[in-house]
């Protein structure tokens, strides 16, 4: 594989012949470099002279023909590769995101083909390593949600039906420090729900680190778990804080805010994975966090019709 541009403007260029793309697909695919038919495994193809970009199964019962696109994300898009490989560049390394409408004007295309474009990108940067967290980890929830005083008093008298969180979606963080974070929508913030996401996630006897909160005081004899209080102004007491997870939030909503202004409570997982990506590769350049993300998408589809088979589909504004 050659060396990969370190910047925006070089993977503008790098990505610009499509034999470089064709080329990255190859290895990120078939690491061993020889294309295997989608249909029969056969391991014996070749290039269409008369279909550029294309291969053919040269087994004479099969004879299937397709691109490199075939099993990826990229499946039944019209695009051409330098254009997702730029969406994804900008997606991965924005540090609060991009929004549907400036990807759009950036690659070129309308706002609705950037945003499924968007979201079928953030399912490639799904990653469920198996692994548990371990050392000190940290966990908090936090509540994602428009502001009562900035909506029209109408929408207002519509949406808001209580008081703090109660027409806001939670979500919760759990974050090993100088290590990853993992976020879960969750439809309540009831012990059940927070414990078993820690269980799940956490190695036992670590060292865990919440506030003051009772959800997860059910958990004193399974991990080394220490609280501070803040609603009595304590923030630090020894290694015991939640600055990591807090640090995380921070950034989340920052995007959301900042970037995406409006989210659908049933796309913001995707947008949780999104930041978690960038955060858990915090350490790594652009192109480094460009190769990971090229790496998550095979294997991986997202159709329009399953993505949009719930609620709103993201336009006229909304992400």
């Amino acid at each position: 594989m050659n060396e990969l541009p370190q910047t925006l403007m070089e993977a503008v260029h790098y990505f610009a012949d499509p034999r470089v793309c064709n080329d990255l697909m190859r290895e990120i695919k078939w690491p061993g470099g020889e294309p295997v038919c989608p249909v029969c495994s056969n391991e014996s193809c070749s290039e269409m002279p008369t279909r550029p970009n294309w291969i053919k199964c040269n087994r004479a019962s099969c004879q299937k023909q397709f691109s490199y696109k075939v099993g990826t994300i990229f499946e039944d898009s019209p695009l051409p590769l330098d254009k997702w490989f730029v969406a994804l560049w900008s997606v991965v390394n924005c540090k609060n995101g991009i929004s549907s409408h400036e990807l759009g004007r950036a690659i070129g295309v309308t706002q609705r083909t950037a945003w499924f474009m968007a979201q079928r990108l953030r399912r490639a940067l799904e990653n469920d390593s198996g692994h548990k967290l371990a050392g000190e980890v940290e966990s908090d929830e936090t509540y994602v949600g428009g502001l009562a005083k900035n909506m029209h008093r109408k929408r207002r008298a519509k949406k808001i039906t209580g008081r703090g969180g109660a027409d806001k979606t939670p979500v919760q963080c759990v974050v090993q420090r100088d290590g990853d974070a993992r976020t879960f929508v969750v439809g309540a913030t009831d012990g059940e729900t927070l414990r078993g996401n820690v269980l799940r996630n956490v190695e036992r006897e670590t060292a865990l680190y919440t506030d003051d909160a009772t959800a997860l005081a059910a958990l004193d004899g399974v991990f080394r778990r220490e609280s501070v209080n803040h609603s009595a102004g304590e923030f630090v007491r020894g290694r015991a804080h939640t600055n990591t997870v807090e640090c995380f939030f921070s950034l989340l909503k920052r995007a959301i805010k900042g970037t995406y202004v409006a989210v659908s409570p049933w796309h913001l997982f995707r947008y949780c994975q999104e930041q978690g990506f960038r955060f858990n590769l915090r350490q790594l350049n652009d192109a480094g966090r460009f190769l990971n993300a090229l790496r998550g998408v095979v294997g991986k589809r997202l159709t329009y019709r399953e993505l949009c088979a719930v609620g709103d589909c993201g336009f006229m504004g909304i992400e």
